[in-house]
């Protein structure tokens, strides 16, 4: 398994509104690779993401992942005001709209 495709995989997924990466983003996390899965940890800006938005990166993570046969397996929490803040600052400077 070449662990570095991985990565360049996970880290070239972006968000669908603002054109960054969601690892830059902040929203995904602690990524680890074991056996079959990659494991990763979704942290939303808010508690109120819309259930589609969320889908909309679940399912971009889960595409960057399929040429490898790997499962996305994931937990979920909120960012903190530090990384609310980083977020949002990024998401100013590189909005794009849907």
């Amino acid at each position: 398994m070449d662990y570095a495709k991985i990565i360049e995989a996970i880290e070239s997924v972006k968000h669908p509104a603002i054109n960054a990466p969601l690892t830059t983003l902040g929203i995904l996390q602690d990524i680890d690779i074991e056996d079959n899965k990659v494991k990763g940890t979704l942290v939303w800006p808010f508690d109120m993401v819309p259930p589609h938005i969320k889908q909309i990166i679940i399912t971009s993570i889960q595409n960057a992942l399929k040429p490898f046969n790997l499962d996305f397996e994931y937990t979920e929490r909120i960012m903190n005001e530090e990384e609310r803040n980083k977020f949002l600052e990024l998401e100013k400077k590189y909005w794009k709209g849907f």
